[in-house]
């Protein structure tokens, strides 16, 4: 090895060691990086605009982008959650007090249902209605305490909420005022073709938006529809379970229904027929139109990738990364086949010269 080699050996080890070390600092406020970035891609068609009224004053242009993402994101998003703590906390009091009595709601379902239904549920060992209702009750106080106690807990993790929420401002505003110079040396450094970091970069960006602009679409119009709907009904926690909704419905075809159906199910158990007869109509119908319609048209258009792969990738994205899974996982899909389809061309390339 002569002295060459060692040099760029040597600088490509340091190299590696830096960006470890730096990505192991930053780790801590991994969510704060990541939403900044995702909203400074999503709002900057936005900022591109104020900036060609605003050619002198970059920074004012991203003040005022920033402005509008506080109003038309950050501020809805904190109020719902502050919301959903509120009637989780209330439900759960309303259960400890006995004034939402589960095991008699549990008793007039077990009671409705018919006898194949029993004989099913006895081969699973479910056909003792006292060891079923201990285990459904303590599920149900379970769940509904997580959502009183953890949801936006101001209490136990105020601080870091603060100081992540404070970063993510501070980041998006110099990644809308810098975000252009930055991407630039990105695409210096990383070591590819003009054309391929063209492609990839822009598919990048596409998945993005697309997934960000179009799964928060569609989750606000279902859970918005779902609340409607149970409101109507008379269900209690209507905005709990229209939030449910919409976080379910993150996941491509499935999402919704996860929460609707069942309580259809309730509702005709009890003899409420046509209260379930409605919400599976509108479950259907409207609900269930909704992810049809939008989705591929706000998401699978410009993702450009299989409904299947989008709902495996999401919930795998979800698994390892949590809500922030929802973005990453199918941005690893789309990088994935862009990555191999650009590999492929070289290969046929190569083979036809």
């Amino acid at each position: 090895m002569n002295h060459r080699e060692l040099q760029a050996k040597t600088f490509l080890l340091l190299l590696a060691l830096a960006t470890i070390a730096f990505g192991w600092i930053l780790m801590p406020y991994f969510g704060a990086i990541f939403w900044g970035a995702v909203l400074a891609i999503l709002f900057a068609p936005f900022h591109r605009r104020m900036l060609a009224r605003m050619t002198r004053r970059p920074g004012l242009a991203a003040l005022g982008t920033l402005a509008i993402c506080l109003v038309l994101v950050i501020l809805p998003l904190t109020l719902i959650a502050i919301s959903l703590a509120q009637e989780g906390t209330a439900l759960y009091q309303k259960m400890v007090s006995g004034e939402i009595d589960i095991a008699a709601f549990l008793q007039s379902v077990f009671a409705a249902l018919p006898g194949w239904m029993h004989d099913l549920m006895g081969q699973f060992g479910m056909d003792d209605m006292g060891t079923l209702q201990a285990r459904l009750s303590d599920a149900a106080v379970k769940g509904s305490r997580f959502i009183a106690t953890n949801v936006f807990n101001f209490g136990i993790n105020a601080f870091d909420f603060i100081v992540s929420f404070f970063i993510m401002l501070y980041l998006l505003f110099f990644l809308l005022k810098d975000g252009r110079a930055l991407t630039g040396s990105i695409q210096r450094a990383v070591p590819l073709s003009g054309e391929h970091k063209r492609a990839l970069f822009d598919k990048f960006t596409t998945v993005i938006r697309a997934t960000v602009k179009g799964n928060f679409l569609v989750a606000a119009a279902q859970g918005a529809m779902g609340g409607l709907a149970f409101w109507m009904l008379g269900i209690q926690g209507a905005l709990l379970w229209a939030v449910v909704m919409a976080f379910l419905s993150l996941l491509p075809a499935v999402g919704a229904a996860l929460v609707w159906g069942p309580v259809a199910l309730y509702l005709f158990a009890t003899g409420a027929f046509w209260k379930g007869a409605i919400l599976t109509a509108f479950g259907v119908l409207v609900i269930g139109m909704i992810d049809n319609v939008l989705r591929p048209i706000l998401v699978g258009k410009d993702i450009k990738m299989p409904d299947y792969l989008v709902l495996i990738s999401t919930i795998g994205g979800m698994a390892i990364f949590g809500l922030n899974g929802f973005v990453i996982g199918p941005v690893v899909a789309a990088l994935f086949i862009a990555l191999w389809d650009i590999f492929a061309s070289q290969k046929s390339r190569f083979n036809e010269s």
